[in-house]
């Protein structure tokens, strides 16, 4: 087993929860779906206790009030996220994810210089209990992972690169470029010294392809990084 460095668990539970105030931003809206482009540094869903009760599904529902939960993005990535307006929507969509039957792409920025300018990164992951909810590669107990990158250009010391999740692994992208060398920008987690030394994680989900519950006409909804 390869476990990732230790972590500072204690100071990141005891962080501020101080999401961005920013207009709810739809992307798509019909009978069955709404897409969003969900903020950094803001929840998918609600936390424990009343301080982190600010969420994404909540301010969805706010406008929404038949909105549903199909997945999630991690607090600090921003990006296309979808809900379902009916229970029917939900269902279709959640199989979908659950059969890796929508195509996800993700923009990060990420420490150095990555080489070759493509790739696939083919580690399993579990989770780092004494440190959750960080995750680590264990070739021996962990679940299969598998990453595809492609550099789009380097620019002062770092790479721009789109990443294609093949699996959906918790912390799937930060933990495969941390183990390639190359952590994303930002990332509180996985990042080191002035790789983690930004104002926020640099990834996004840019886009995302997956078929409609109605009639299962092809989709695809993109949003377009700020960094």
């Amino acid at each position: 087993m390869r476990e990732v460095a230790p972590c500072d668990r204690q100071a990141r539970m005891s962080e501020t929860y101080d999401p961005p105030q920013t207009p709810l931003d739809v992307l798509h809206e019909d009978a069955q779906l709404i897409v969003v482009n969900k903020p950094s540094g803001l929840l998918s869903v609600p936390g424990r206790g009343a301080h982190l009760a600010d969420c994404l599904l909540a301010r969805v529902q706010a406008a929404f009030p038949q909105a549903l939960l199909v997945h999630r993005l991690d607090r600090d990535t921003s990006g296309v996220m979808v809900f379902a307006q009916t229970p029917h929507a939900q269902r279709h969509l959640g199989l979908q994810f659950e059969k890796r039957q929508t195509r996800k792409t993700y923009v990060a920025r990420v420490w150095g210089r990555l080489e070759p300018k493509t790739g696939t990164v083919d580690l399993p992951l579990i989770v780092d209990w004494p440190n959750r909810p960080r995750q680590m590669v264990c070739h021996e107990t962990g679940k299969p992972a598998v990453t595809e990158w492609r550099v789009q250009r380097y620019e002062n010391g770092t790479t721009r690169v789109r990443l294609s999740p093949r699996t959906g692994r918790s912390h799937q992208l930060r933990v495969h470029m941390q183990a390639l060398g190359h952590p994303i920008l930002g990332d509180p987690f996985y990042a080191e010294g002035a790789a983690r030394d930004f104002p926020r994680l640099m990834l996004h989900s840019e886009e995302l392809r997956l078929k409609h519950p109605d009639g299962g006409i092809s989709m695809k909804f993109r949003a377009d990084a700020e960094f």
